[in-house]
C-alpha cells in the first residue's frame, strides 16, 4: 500500500496524516473486496524493513494500527470476514498484538472473506524460518523426512500454510517491484502496478485492476491458446 508519505507531502501534511487516509483506503477496498466475492485479501501493512524508521513515526504507526484494530471490528463482523495476521508478530507492542488476537478471536466464526495483514513481515524471513523448521524436521526425524518433501509440502511451514496463492499483486504509487513480498507465494501471480498513491486507490481504481487481471490470459509455464 504504497504512497501515504508521498500523498501528504504534496499536500503539506504530516506523514501520518497519508496513513490515516491510507486506513481510510484500506476500509473502502476491504468492502469492496468482501462485496464482489474475493476469497482472500493480504495487505503488506507493515515490513520489517518498517522498523527502521523513525521510532517516532514507528510509534504513530503501531498506535493507528491498534485504533484500526478496534475501530473496524464492527467492519469485519458486518461483512462476515475473518481476519487474520502474518509476520513476526512477536515484534509489535503488547496492546498492539493484545487487539490482534481480539479481532481475530472475535471474527474466527465467520465464513466470509479472509482478510490478511502482513505486520512486520518480511519473506525472505518467512523463508529462512521455513528453512529452520525443514532443518528441525532433519533432526527430529531423519535426513531422509526432509529429502523426502514434495515442493508444495514447504506451505505447511509458512507463517499461514492454510493461504492460497495470490491471483493478482496490485502495486500502488508506481511501483514495479516485490518489495520482500511473499516470494514464495506470488510464484505465478499476475502483476498490475499503478500510479495511483494508496489514500486515492478506491473502488474505481480496484475496478481497474480487476479489469486489467480479466484480460491476462494465465498459463503458468505453458502455451497460449492456439499456439
Amino acid at each position: 500500500m504504497d504512497g501515504n508519505g508521498r500523498w501528504a507531502q504534496q499536500r503539506g501534511l504530516p506523514h501520518i496524516r497519508g496513513h490515516e487516509v491510507g486506513a481510510e483506503s484500506v476500509r473502502a477496498i476491504t468492502r469492496e473486496c468482501a462485496r464482489l466475492g474475493v476469497e482472500e485479501l493480504t495487505l503488506y501493512a507493515f515490513s520489517t524493513e518498517n522498523w527502521r524508521r523513525s521510532a517516532e513515526e514507528v510509534a504513530a504507526l503501531m498506535d493507528l494500527l491498534r485504533r484500526y484494530l478496534v475501530e473496524e471490528r464492527g467492519e469485519i463482523m458486518e461483512n462476515d470476514i475473518r481476519f487474520r495476521a502474518i509476520g513476526e508478530l512477536d515484534r509489535l507492542p503488547t496492546l498492539v498484538r493484545k487487539e490482534l488476537e481480539a479481532t481475530r478471536a472475535l471474527s474466527e466464526g465467520n465464513r466470509g472473506m479472509i482478510l490478511r495483514l502482513a505486520l512486520s513481515y518480511g519473506s525472505r524471513r518467512e523463508l529462512l524460518r521455513a528453512a529452520q523448521a525443514v532443518a528441525r524436521l532433519a533432526v527430529e526425524q531423519g535426513i531422509e523426512a526432509a529429502l523426502a518433501l514434495e515442493e508444495e509440502e514447504l506451505r505447511r511451514f509458512l507463517y499461514d500454510p492454510e493461504m492460497l496463492d495470490p491471483d493478482l499483486l496490485i502495486r500502488t504509487a508506481g511501483e514495479l517491484r516485490l518489495s520482500n513480498f511473499l516470494l514464495w507465494q506470488l510464484s505465478y501471480s499476475e502483476l498490475y502496478s499503478t500510479a495511483v498513491l494508496w489514500p486515492d486507490f478506491r473502488e474505481e481504481e480496484l475496478a481497474r485492476a480487476f479489469a486489467a487481471y480479466a484480460r491476462r490470459e494465465r498459463r503458468f509455464g505453458g502455451r497460449p491458446r492456439g499456439g
